[in-house]
């Protein structure tokens, strides 16, 4: 059993190893996870997350690192939740070692952690929301999620960050992709990088041609901006920097971040409740009630809908 006081005393004053053991503790389930969250909770609401989406091979590692330098630069302590595709054998992340950010692996003021999916869809770890909350605890100005990169099933990170990147390159299909993956819709900066390839205009042409012929805007509404880079040379790295902040101090203006932070419990809320719910429903996958309830809707004699209702009440009335 972990001391968990001490820990996230420990990780307030940015000991990594503290903040590594807090953030094992979420992704392993712990039973302890409760106080760790209980713990931690006076503490949050002061990180600003931001998260990078966009197809393999945009560049989002490396644009992750340029990000983590540009805000040390401006002195400000930087966390890392690198999401990773999962080991089918071991389940853990099999990007881990992080080569492309491996020059911030000693800065004292940057948080790097690599995280699994373990099977999530939707380009995030199940227990991204609760390491975010552990590094905000711990007193990161910054936290920069960076998602999987699967494509058209990576929206979710929306529903997590505050302001979410959406990455692209030229000569990728981006465009295209970005139509079908429904990036149009969650972008509130987007990023064109490896803008020295040729295409890149175009890229932004059609990239902003098709922002165009999105859902009409308001007057003060948020347009996103479409900022190109070479992160691999740091160019442009501060025009996104000011982009991200200007989006971020839109929402504050207008009310705008905190409603999405509220939307933010509510979906931890409602996943954290449903979990609890499908483990008590797995509880009964051997239970005779269950069994009895299948053997009725082979017979004909109930529907799935009202057998899902007998075992729902039965589960609340327990």
């Amino acid at each position: 059993m972990q001391d968990v006081p001490t820990l996230v005393a420990q990780a307030r004053e940015g000991r990594p190893r503290a903040v590594a053991r807090l953030i094992s503790l979420v992704e392993g389930a712990s039973p302890q996870l409760r106080e760790v969250m209980a713990a931690l909770a006076p503490l949050t609401g002061n990180a600003y997350v931001v998260g990078l989406t966009g197809s393999p091979g945009v560049g989002k590692s490396t644009s992750t690192s340029a990000l983590v330098s540009a805000y040390r630069r401006a002195g400000k302590r930087v966390g890392v939740l690198a999401v990773d595709p999962s080991s089918p054998f071991s389940g853990g992340a099999l990007l881990g070692d992080r080569v492309r950010m491996s020059e911030h692996a000693s800065d004292p003021g940057v948080y790097i952690r690599s995280m699994a999916t373990r099977g999530h869809l939707g380009g995030l770890a199940w227990a991204a929301p609760q390491a975010i909350r552990v590094l905000d605890a711990a007193g990161c100005d910054v936290v920069l999620v960076e998602t999987v990169g699967v494509g058209q099933s990576e929206v979710e990170i929306a529903s997590q960050a505050d302001t979410t990147m959406v990455l692209l390159a030229p000569g990728m299909g981006d465009g295209i992709q970005a139509a079908k993956a429904g990036i149009l819709e969650i972008g509130d900066v987007y990023v064109v990088n490896k803008a020295d390839r040729d295409g890149a205009d175009a890229t932004a042409r059609e990239l902003n041609h098709m922002l165009g012929l999105g859902e009409a805007r308001s007057p003060g509404d948020w347009r996103p901006p479409i900022v190109k880079t070479v992160a691999a040379r740091g160019e442009g790295v501060d025009e996104v920097v000011e982009a991200l902040e200007k989006h971020r101090a839109w929402m504050e203006e207008r009310g705008v971040l905190q409603q999405r932070r509220t939307a933010r419990a509510a979906h931890e809320v409602e996943a954290i409740a449903v979990t609890a719910l499908r483990e008590r429903i797995g509880d009964l996958s051997g239970d005779r009630h269950i069994d009895a309830l299948a053997e009725r809707i082979v017979a004909g004699e109930l529907d799935p809908y009202r057998a899902a209702d007998e075992l729902l009440a039965g589960l609340t009335g327990r």
